[in-house]
């Protein structure tokens, strides 16, 4: 038997995810100086935790563990996984998230290209859900190596010991605009005192890894876009929508809905648009298919954001998503050639 002439490309799932970390790898460096020692021990631990975690997962199944940790999915899902959590939260935090993604994200549903959710993204959500405290206390940039930066040591206590200073507590933007409209300040005022424009773009306020640095986030998913290993349907629909519906609703209400802008610079929407709902395995296959995909999840980060009880509705809108992914493929995929949508074989009719 003589095989057929295929062309074969050079992707891979080991490029693949190296070149996703290679996109992130400009924003993370920055937001872990930015943020310091506990931040970079925080991200250490939620890399290792679901390394361990998947290793021990594969062993369990009597599958081979080195080949499969080093096609790097773990890796990415920690590091997209940190990239969400809260820069100085406690080690348990990490540890646990590895463990929603990896064993009830990922591993549960058969490993890798099988799951139905976002790995990270459950994660993500769980923690939000079980410990909402530890996953709402934000602390303000304290770059490393300045004089208010904590030492090797007390960021040892901080991420291990999980004792922040109160003084060195804030809110994110998203937090503080809801925040103040719960105590009945109109959205036009509140913004005000949250954190600029510029501060949004380049990252100089509180959030997590993924949250700030809107500019170095956008700088790698373009860079994705241009290295073929993401297409823009995605990303431009999510927000695009997201940019249309809160500016429909600010113009609509400027007392109770932000800008288009403060939307797409705040929280995770650059970081959810081009990393998170990419995400091959748990998005539409066509690209009808994604620009449906992008749309549910622009639409319903902005209703989450503005009428949920959570400041962020990212990752929530992601899962919701995913979970009507094989419904979006079910009426948006090509037909094969001779078959009808539900792939069954089409009538043959004899000519007269």
């Amino acid at each position: 038997t003589v095989s057929g002439p295929f062309t074969h490309a050079q992707n891979s799932v080991q490029r693949t995810m190296a070149l996703v970390m290679a996109a992130l790898l400009p924003a993370t460096v920055f937001n872990l100086y930015l943020f310091g020692w506990p931040a970079i021990f925080l991200f250490a631990v939620t890399i290792a935790s679901c390394l361990i975690l998947e290793a021990f997962a594969l062993l369990l199944s009597g599958r081979r563990a080195i080949p499969t940790l080093a096609d790097g999915s773990a890796a990415l899902t920690g590091w997209l996984l940190a990239m969400t959590l809260p820069p100085w939260a406690p080690w348990w935090t990490g540890v646990l998230g590895a463990a929603f993604a990896i064993l009830l994200g990922k591993q549960v549903f058969g490993g890798l290209g099988r799951n139905l959710f976002n790995p990270a993204m459950v994660a993500r959500v769980a923690l939000l859900v079980s410990f909402p405290v530890a996953l709402t206390t934000w602390v303000a940039p304290h770059p490393l190596f300045w004089a208010d930066s904590p030492g090797f040591q007390q960021a040892l206590a901080i991420t291990f010991g999980g004792q922040i200073p109160d003084a060195a507590t804030g809110a994110t933007a998203l937090g503080w605009v809801k925040t103040e409209l719960s105590r009945g300040i109109p959205v036009f005022e509140s913004i005000k005192e949250a954190p600029g424009l510029f501060d949004r773009i380049l990252g100089l306020h509180a959030g997590s890894l993924g949250e700030t640095s809107a500019l170095l986030i956008l700088a790698g998913g373009l860079f994705l876009i241009v290295r073929g290993v993401i297409g823009w349907h995605i990303p431009a629909a999510v927000l695009g929508t997201l940019f249309l519906t809160a500016t429909l609703g600010h113009l609509a209400n400027p007392a109770r809905f932000a800008d288009g802008f403060f939307h797409l610079t705040s929280g995770a929407a650059v970081l959810g648009a081009f990393f998170i709902a990419t995400d091959y395995v748990t998005s539409p296959v066509s690209k009808p298919g994604q620009i449906v995909f992008g749309i549910g999840v622009g639409l319903l980060t902005w209703v989450i954001r503005c009428f949920a009880g959570y400041p962020e509705g990212m990752a929530f809108a992601v899962l919701l998503m995913n979970s009507v992914t094989p419904i979006i493929d079910q009426y948006t995929r090509p037909r094969r050639f001779g078959r009808d949508r539900r792939g069954e074989p089409l009538a043959i009719q004899d000519n007269p």
